[in-house]
């Protein structure tokens, strides 16, 4: 089978690109700039801009002629400024080109890949799932990066959700551990436990996940998944302690022994919004409503992936244990 994959230099789409090849499906990459995600890989490279341009269209619908189903992976959080801009015109503005461009070209079925940013969460008692209400002005603030990030995400789902001629499904990955992190972005928190540079711990916690999981979950999703349909993508809800405590047994290193206070993260927000005025990249990603977050619990519940799509999550030690290993044969630690 053809299949088009967007964001393959990515950590996700390097998982899902190595996944397709395993199963024989002939796969097309659209990218930006290629990078070792895709080194050595039997895929076909299109270094194409995503755009909604009438041009952009038609070259994008060549590439995909012949194509079953489109893989739409390429996202960003950007706190940088100017970064809210970036995040709209690829998560709405570039994700209608592609459907213009899939509707052209014949494709049968089109999987976006949201975010978990979308979808309501909660306590172990009551978790979230697709359908739970929440505000998300409360959660991620009134305005900023977060806010951005939620908003243009959540657009992009309804456009794609909304869609006629062409049938579409929504993912919406949680917290996702495994190889090919390259920036690396889940994976920090095991490169700083590696490292010895993780003096303390959030108080909040997480739906977390193996990416090779989550790969599962896109596919299964893209194949069999119900039309119009978006699907939580998680695993085990851990508080970050406990979550590190997995982390410390794979990598040799004692856990932080204390909780970051709320007050720590109050100031250190405090200090990253003062010190963006100063150099506004370098200190972009101290954002005040991404450090509350974490001292939250948000977790959710992946029951309609298990039931409907049969994913069935392996315990995330496992995904820990691949990404440590990539990490050091890669030297982040």
């Amino acid at each position: 089978m053809k299949v088009v994959v967007t964001g393959g230099t990515g950590f996700l789409g390097a998982n899902l690109v190595r996944k397709l090849l395993v199963r024989g499906d002939e796969v097309h990459c659209i990218v930006r700039k290629p990078n070792i995600c895709l080194q050595g890989l039997d895929v076909v490279i299109h270094q194409q801009p995503l755009g909604e341009d009438r041009a952009s269209i038609e070259r994008l619908a060549r590439i995909m002629d012949g194509a079953e189903i489109v893989y739409h992976l390429a996202g960003i959080f950007d706190p940088s400024p100017g970064g809210v801009d970036r995040m709209i015109n690829l998560h709405v503005l570039a994700t209608r080109g592609l459907l213009r461009a899939s509707e052209k070209a014949g494709v049968r079925r089109f999987l976006y890949c949201s975010s978990s940013i979308t979808v309501g969460y909660g306590e172990r008692d009551d978790l979230g799932n697709e359908d739970t209400y929440f505000n998300p002005a409360m959660a991620y603030g009134e305005s900023g990066a977060l806010i951005g990030y939620y908003r243009s995400k959540k657009q992009g789902e309804e456009l794609v959700l909304g869609w006629r001629n062409i049938e579409t499904v929504v993912v919406n990955p949680d917290y996702i551990i495994g190889p090919w992190d390259i920036k690396p972005t889940s994976g920090q928190l095991i490169v700083a436990m590696a490292r010895g540079r993780l003096p303390l711990y959030p108080k909040g916690g997480k739906c977390f996940m193996t990416a090779s999981d989550c790969i599962d979950g896109h596919i299964a999703a893209a194949l069999t998944g119900r039309a119009g349909e978006r699907y939580l993508l998680g695993g085990e809800n851990l508080s970050y302690s406990e979550f590190l405590g997995i982390v410390s047994k794979v990598v040799g290193k004692r856990p932080p022994r204390f909780a970051a206070p709320n007050i720590a993260f109050k100031m250190t927000g405090w200090l990253g919004e003062k010190l963006a005025k100063v150099d506004a990249h370098r200190f972009a990603g101290l954002d005040a409503n991404v450090l509350r977050a974490m001292q939250e619990n948000r977790f959710r519940s992946a029951d309609k992936m298990r039931d409907e799509l049969g994913i069935h999550p392996e315990p995330i030690s496992n995904g820990v244990e691949r990404a440590f290993k990539w990490f050091v044969e890669h030297d982040y630690c």
